[in-house]
């Protein structure tokens, strides 16, 4: 950081747009909002560690505001310069004001940030945007294309089974790049990278002893800064190059970078929270507050950002087009946006304005938008979320399929829904199969392993006596609770994760796995590890070889999906042809008998078969035992080879090449929960034997 010469600084009116810092060669403009603060102070700090700032300049409210922007220009000021501000005006709570002059205050247009928030040292960083980037090429994977790999930075690498230079940091992530191309995703989404205040939580674990930290991240204090805790060389703004150079590799790779961001609350909490930021710059503005200036909290955290305020709308208008234009960002996870739809009122609004002006903002317009359609204040929009622009966490589908492995009677329509694109939720308004993002398991919930070790939560170590995490997780121990060594066991709970991988990687619509999950990370039954940040949430790299055929069989899966068109389709199907032309149609379900499928019948087997018109000219038939008994499926005519089998050891779990497939004919003896798909060339079966 550039030592700051008091006496050598000299103030100019600045201009009220862009907002925040803006570095010039040897001067720096700050423009801050705030439409009812009556006085503002801007500090700057020799060092991040010190309390107190070396300079301080008042605002002149006559020459230095226009309208609700307070800006100046301060002249031989260079980059680098840590700041920060003051503001007085009204406390009056009741009437959503919270002013301190007391209190210094973080920019929220700030690009980055330094120091340690639990000991009153962040400060913003004023730093220049690095728009052009040399040789960087952003892959714009088309939608239908997308293998979404859902990771946390520091996770990723910080174990030391690792084995990076740079664990936990955004160096190390460039490190696991090779793997992420082994396995074949086309896309990381990453949890919260933006800077985040809340870490120590305050309590320690009732197991570890350890003090507890939110370790995800999703209590933001600056939307437009990567934080500088994921860097391996902090110093001044460093972490802003280390982050740039990891997109760049990740898009050399071929692989895009999607952003979990969390625009529906900050980490200033409720009126007993600390005051950081926005609450101190203009709490009436940027929170939803009720007819007593009491925080609404349909975030579950708290407080909730006023989306819909016009200059709210700005501020994430603006940093939506700052990760793109200067980060080079490919799309956007909006964590929560149900709240995105959340009018000044609270109140959910059709066509709200904000989710409207995302989908058409033209800086946006390649972007990938995902959205998580529901808030912990009762909104549930799956299915329903914006435009055709807008693709959805399907939540649905995650229950559905766990449900209908599970055993659950009944669910047989439900899940034929959701392996072929959830046309239920997603066909009208112009959407396809794309719109769906299709998840078994997310950071939020058990990991695959776990989904099959365990029947109940497990969430001791958070220290909140296991009252936090979701009870009904729709899982199975396969009958032992935990770690076991018995075999069968094991066994089972092999067969049922390859169910799971299988099943996400032949539905139609856009998969996305949670990170570790393709070679059995585990959390130890713990279905919310949000302050786990320790070996139950990091990566164990020792799992890999471990669990290597899982591993391989995710990645063959992954592998099949792309080398097989009708999985990457984004029109549905259309079922029976007309009468009068060729009966099979681009998609026939079956029983096990192989007649027709009554889908209020209460058992779960079922069969589909694909015309091989809609894939390269092969013919595909899926057939799905999610019983606790062997079941005898009846085939179509001809010879079939069997591609994937979840009940076979491997390799022949799945068989990349036909020439490598077992055949089979006629009746098929299917295991107790298996998945088997089975494959034929067109020409294998004589045109009389499709006719009716």
């Amino acid at each position: 950081m550039p030592s700051i010469d008091v006496d050598k600084l000299t103030v100019t009116p600045g201009r009220p747009y862009p907002m925040g810092p803006f570095v010039a060669n040897s001067s720096v403009r700050f423009s801050i909002f705030s439409r009812h603060a009556t006085r503002v102070w801007l500090d700057l700090f020799e060092h991040v560690e010190d309390k107190l700032p070396v300079w301080e300049y008042e605002f002149d409210a006559m020459h230095h505001r226009t309208g609700d922007v307070w800006s100046i220009v301060v002249h031989h000021l260079r980059e680098g310069a840590y700041f920060m501000y003051r503001m007085d005006g009204p406390f009056d709570p009741k009437a959503g004001h919270r002013y301190n002059p007391n209190v210094y205050l973080l920019d929220p247009y700030a690009k980055a940030f330094a120091g340690d928030i639990h000991a009153g040292t962040m400060k913003c960083i004023a730093v220049r945007d690095e728009v052009d980037w040399a040789n960087d090429v952003r892959p714009h994977r088309p939608m239908q294309e997308t293998v979404i790999y859902e990771t946390h930075v520091r996770g990723l690498t910080i174990h030391p089974s690792s084995a990076v230079a740079a664990p936990g940091t955004y160096e190390g992530l460039i490190e696991k790049i090779p793997y992420l191309k082994e396995l074949g995703v086309t896309a990381v989404e990453l949890l919260p990278i933006q800077e985040f205040g809340e870490s120590l939580l305050g309590r320690c674990s009732l197991t570890t002893e350890a003090e507890l930290r939110n370790y995800w991240g999703y209590s933001n204090v600056g939307f437009f800064a990567p934080t500088w805790t994921y860097a391996a060389h902090p110093a001044d703004f460093q972490h802003l190059t280390e982050f740039r150079r990891m997109v760049h590799a990740l898009h050399a790779a071929g692989i895009e970078v999607i952003l979990d961001v969390v625009f529906n609350h900050t980490s200033e909490g409720n009126e007993l929270g600390p005051t950081l930021s926005f609450r101190g710059i203009d709490n009436k503005i940027y929170y939803h507050l009720d007819e007593d200036g009491e925080y609404l909290n349909y975030s579950g955290c708290g407080n909730t950002l006023n989306c819909n305020h016009p200059l709210m709308r700005d501020l994430i208008l603006d940093c939506l087009r700052y990760w793109v234009a200067v980060m080079h960002i490919d799309g956007f996870r909006f964590d929560l946006a149900a709240i995105l739809g959340r009018n000044v009122r609270g109140e959910i609004e059709e066509d709200a304005p904000l989710i409207e002006r995302i989908a058409e903002d033209a800086v946006l317009r390649d972007t990938k938008l995902i959205a998580e359609a529901w808030d912990a204040g009762g909104a549930y929009l799956v299915g329903s979320f914006g435009d055709n622009r807008w693709a959805e966490w399907n939540g649905r589908y995650r229950d559905d399929v766990r449900r209908y492995w599970r055993g659950d009677p009944g669910l047989r329509g439900q899940f034929a829904s959701r392996l072929t694109g959830s046309a239920d939720l997603y066909q009208n308004d112009g959407r396809s199969t794309e719109h769906t993002i299709n998840f078994i398991t997310c950071h939020d919930g058990f990991t695959l392993r776990d989904l099959v070790s365990f029947k109940r939560k497990h969430n001791e170590a958070n220290g909140e006596g296991n009252r936090d995490g979701a009870d009904e997780n729709y899982s199975l121990n396969c009958g032992v609770e935990g770690e076991t060594d018995d075999p069968a066991v094991n066994e089972l709970r092999l067969r049922m994760q390859k169910n799971f991988l299988g099943t996400l990687f032949l539905s139609l619509g856009v998969p996305m796995i949670m990170g570790g999950d393709e070679f059995g990370r585990t959390q130890q039954g713990n279905n919310n590890a949000y302050c786990q940040d320790n070996e139950i949430s990091w990566y164990d790299w020792r799992l890999l070889e471990k669990n290597c055929e899982l591993f391989r069989f995710c990645r063959e899966m992954i592998a099949f999906r792309g080398e097989n068109s009708v999985f990457q389709r984004a029109r549905y199907f259309q079922g029976k042809a007309k009468k009068g032309k060729e009966a099979e149609g681009d998609l026939d379900w079956f029983d096990e008998s192989g007649g027709e499928m009554d889908w209020h019948a209460p058992k779960l087997p079922l069969a589909c078969r694909i015309r091989p018109s809609e894939n390269n000219g092969i013919r595909l038939y899926m057939l799905f035992n999610p019983a606790e008994k062997r079941v005898h499926f009846q085939l179509p005519p001809g010879a079939w080879h069997v591609r994937v089998d979840t009940s076979a050891a491997s390799p022949r779990d799945i068989n990349r090449a036909t020439m490598d497939a077992p055949t089979v004919s006629r009746t098929l003896r299917v295991p107790p929960r298996t998945l088997v798909v089975l494959s034929q060339p067109e020409e294998a079966v004589a045109p009389a034997a499709l006719k009716d």
